[in-house]
């Protein structure tokens, strides 16, 4: 997405790029085969009542995500046809139809979510708009800190694309609080930590908060300094904004291999062991989790606001790239531990 959204963009207003061809390939091979893991699982799940044969076919041809799947994997196909024959860098119009094959998959993905399985209406709006604001915000995010040749024209790429990822942003943010509803309450929320698929989630929500400072190191402070240093590079601070986006999709693939709250209830065996490793109370299975303030919190809530303001100052000293990345780390690490060692039943 981010590729053929690039190859739209006059040079004059972005970095001079080089994306492989190779690369397109592997991306739109990797969708038509790597989508097909879920599918597999429920394949494997299911096939030990009726046979395995019989199971693929009855997955394939009368569930959803089956006939998404397949669905998915001709337009990947098509894509990765499409790649090797058609230079999008030569016709705009070839570029616009590689982002209406991506734009039709990620349609495909949307039906055949957990969320459309819920609400058909809301569910597949919900899940498509945010997968669609993800996929614009951080494909050109990627190709731009990671294939650009040089970061020439900075910042009249940084004059478009603050605004673009600023409303993807916003536009991630409700559609996920949207989705978080179809399998978490809001007044159970911190209730979900026990849960494998709650600490999944705490740790999605708290890698937020570095991207933020990021994303705000980014789009603001780096525009100022291109103007007063020409010689400035800001490649280094985009890829790792695109690595601590990298952690969330992390976080965001193991929510789908756990089971939701609202599907599995707590057990002394189906608790999660990071809760239990930090929770400091006696666990019950029907305890419900609060929020107080002790003195190990707090003085972590001070260690990760310290780590905050490292990453600043990394800005500012011009440090390597992996001290403000590490410092990131450290803050989501403390702000972990200041809510597991604040919690109280």
């Amino acid at each position: 997405m981010g590729t053929f959204i690039l190859g739209l963009v006059p040079n004059a207003h972005r970095p001079d790029l080089n994306v492989p061809k190779g690369a397109l390939m592997i991306a739109s091979g990797g969708i038509a085969i790597l989508s097909f893991f879920p599918v597999f699982q429920l394949i494997l799940y299911l096939s030990p009542d009726i046979g395995f044969v019989q199971t693929l076919q009855s997955v394939l041809f009368t569930f959803e995500v089956g006939k998404a799947w397949m669905f998915t994997y001709i337009l990947s196909n098509l894509l990765f046809i499409f790649v090797i024959w058609f230079d999008y860098r030569n016709k705009a119009f070839y570029a616009y139809i590689g982002i209406a094959f991506t734009f039709i998959m990620i349609l495909s993905l949307g039906w055949s979510s957990h969320a459309s399985s819920y609400d058909r209406v809301w569910g597949f709006f919900s899940h498509t708009a945010h997968f669609t604001a993800v996929s614009v915000w951080v494909g050109i995010l990627f190709v731009v800190s990671w294939f650009s040749k040089n970061y020439t024209n900075w910042s009249k790429f940084l004059k478009w694309f603050t605004p673009v990822a600023f409303i993807c942003f916003i536009s991630t943010i409700i559609t996920g609080l949207i989705l978080m509803t179809f399998v978490v309450e809001f007044d159970d929320y911190t209730n979900a930590w026990m849960l494998p698929y709650g600490q999944a989630l705490l740790f999605k929500h708290l890698l937020i908060i570095p991207l933020l400072v990021y994303a705000m190191i980014n789009s603001l402070l780096i525009k100022r300094k291109i103007k007063k240093d020409t010689d400035f590079n800001p490649r280094p601070w985009a890829r790792i904004e695109s690595i601590i986006i990298l952690l969330i999709f992390s976080a965001t693939a193991a929510l789908g291999q756990q089971a939701p709250p609202h599907e599995t209830t707590v057990t002394s065996t189906g608790v999660s062991k990071l809760f239990m490793m930090f929770y400091q109370g006696q666990f019950q299975p029907e305890m419900t989790v609060q929020l107080g303030l002790t003195l190990s919190s707090i003085a972590l809530l001070a260690l990760s606001i310290l780590f905050l303001g490292l990453i600043i100052m990394s800005f500012i000293k011009k440090t390597p790239s992996i001290i403000p990345f590490l410092m990131g780390v450290f803050l989501v690490i403390c702000l972990y531990l200041s809510l597991m060692l604040g919690i109280k039943s």
